[in-house]
């Protein structure tokens, strides 16, 4: 009699978690934020204590399908909107510089051996006019090709043929001599040493390579001349931007050199050819120089400056669905489908392009659906613990914690459900800012408090007043969390990434579920910056 009470409450434990497991139960009370906290009578949370809400019979469920209660939803905040066909918007935000029309570029090189008596021009920067004389270079060898020139002139076709004489005006020609040179040479009969070189159009000087004085070579540079009456706007895109950047897209252009304009200009061009490091390739548009402010007023754009550019990009209408509706799990991505009576499907989506709030459903999901947007993390927590629970057998309810109390069957949470809350918010919060929803982020923001009150350590996480600063304040907080679940990640099926750019400490970490990357502290600017951490 004595053994068999003893083991009296452990059966009724065995008992009451295979109840669970399989919703046999009539009477299922659980916590809103808390899925996992189950009881079969009205009570408390016996982690953030809020009150436990009666669960409707999930008994005859179909796999893959979450019921809850309406005061469950309520608490939750599940919200949804539906699946349509609509337009893609996406803001390609990208960093490049403005650099001259490569096209109009040149070079003057020396065309004859020789020393420079006199530059025209000596420094860089200056503004060049069609034909002004840049150098002036002393040259025995053009002084000896012109006495030759000169001397077949004079002696006439007696003594030479048309043919030398016109060989020894071209060789003129190739050492530097113009038309207009040639021209007062026949009038004036009278041979120089010297060259003249010139612009052979207006321009602005870029470099320099020559001085008073030096001796140069034929082919040596002298000077590279810029036209800056057009100018490039010079990018690199990535990979993932290129299905979204086509020739003829409008960019909005600004830099701090000509602040508070906004200069409006189309892709002209795209690289083929990607970086194999970098994984990049370049892209350039026109832009105008100088360029005019609304008022009228001309700004000159400066050769090689920091500029950033928007590509607003929107595609024909394709069925899509919100941003916030779409969950990374260990089979890829998935949403909740609302099919009434408080009932919500898991659906395995085949995803396209991703808009700024809005992603391309190619599979998974039909028009006029009802898709949840909000709440939809906890949905998927619930639905694995359904999962879960299906598959609990009497064997497997031995093994169960000791920390079960007779009195009705709530349970002091198992040593890592302290853990699994604080992954469940840490979740949430970063699905929230990588997908820069920060109403959503709001919303869950009262919820982090309880879940890290268990851990003195994690820095002070504020909410802020805009997207930029909660994830400053995010990435400090996350990363500690990262730290501490680390241990605990495969058994609460987490994988830690790092982005190695992280604005606030280089080097951020976050939790997710799974594959691809979704970073919080750069959303749709830098969505897929970071690594696992082994």
């Amino acid at each position: 009699m004595k053994i068999f009470s003893l083991r009296l409450p452990l059966f009724l434990f065995v008992l009451g978690a295979t109840a669970f497991a399989r919703a046999a139960a009539s009477h299922v009370f659980q916590c809103p934020m808390h899925p996992w906290i189950k009881s079969d009578h009205a009570g408390t949370c016996t982690v953030c204590g809020m009150e436990l809400v009666e669960l409707a019979p999930t008994a005859r469920t179909p796999e893959g399908v979450v019921a809850l209660p309406a005061s469950s939803l309520t608490a939750i905040g599940v919200e949804t909107t539906t699946v349509a066909r609509q337009p893609l918007l996406r803001t390609v935000r990208v960093n490049g510089r403005i650099d001259d029309d490569d096209t109009r570029h040149r070079i003057l090189s020396a065309r004859v051996p020789g020393r420079v008596e006199k530059l025209g021009i000596d420094y860089v920067g200056a503004e060049v006019a069609a034909g002004a004389p840049l150098a002036t270079i002393y040259s025995p060898e053009m002084l000896t090709a012109q006495r030759v020139y000169l001397e077949r002139l004079k002696a006439g076709a007696p003594a030479y043929s048309s043919a030398e004489l016109s060989a020894a005006r071209e060789q003129l020609q190739l050492l530097g001599l113009t038309a207009d040179d040639l021209a007062q040479l026949d009038q004036t009969r009278t041979p120089s040493a010297i060259v003249v070189v010139r612009a052979p159009s207006a321009g602005t000087v870029v470099s320099k390579s020559v001085y008073e004085g030096q001796y140069v070579q034929a082919s040596d540079r002298l000077f590279e001349i810029g036209d800056f009456s057009r100018m490039w706007f010079v990018f690199e895109a990535y990979e993932q931007d290129i299905p979204w950047i086509h020739i003829g897209e409008k960019i909005e252009v600004t830099t701090r050199a000509v602040p508070g304009e906004i200069i409006h200009t189309t892709v002209e061009f795209i690289d083929p050819n990607f970086n194999e490091t970098t994984r990049t390739t370049r892209v350039r548009a026109t832009l105008p120089n100088p360029h005019f402010s609304v008022n009228g007023e001309p700004h000159r754009l400066p050769h090689r400056v920091l500029a950033e550019g928007t590509v607003l990009v929107e595609s024909p209408a394709v069925l899509a669905a919100p941003r916030s509706a779409v969950l990374d799990s260990g089979r890829g991505p998935v949403a909740y489908v609302a099919l009434g009576d408080d009932r919500f499907e898991q659906r395995v989506l085949t995803l396209g392009r991703r808009g700024d709030s809005l992603v391309e459903v190619l599979s998974g999901l039909k028009e006029n659906e009802n898709v949840v947007t909000t709440g939809a993390l906890l949905l998927d927590a619930q639905a694995q613990l359904v999962r879960e629970a299906s598959t609990h057998d009497q064997a497997t309810a031995m093994t169960m914690p000791s920390t079960y109390s007779p009195k009705g069957m709530a349970a002091t949470p198992a040593p890592t459900d302290k853990f699994s809350a604080l992954a469940v918010a840490a979740l949430d919060a970063a699905d929230a800012l990588a997908s820069d929803d920060f109403a959503r982020y709001q919303k869950l923001f009262p919820s982090l408090a309880p879940a890290a009150d268990r851990f003195p350590n994690l820095p002070k996480l504020t909410l802020g007043d805009s997207l930029k600063a909660a994830r400053r304040s995010f990435e400090p907080w996350s990363t500690a969390v990262a730290d501490v679940l680390k241990p605990q990640r495969t058994q609460l099926g987490l994988k830690i990434f790092q982005c190695p750019m992280a604005p606030v400490l280089g080097k951020g970490r976050w939790v997710q579920r799974s594959q691809p990357v979704k970073n919080p502290f750069f959303g749709a600017a830098m969505p897929d910056c970071g690594e696992e951490v082994p």
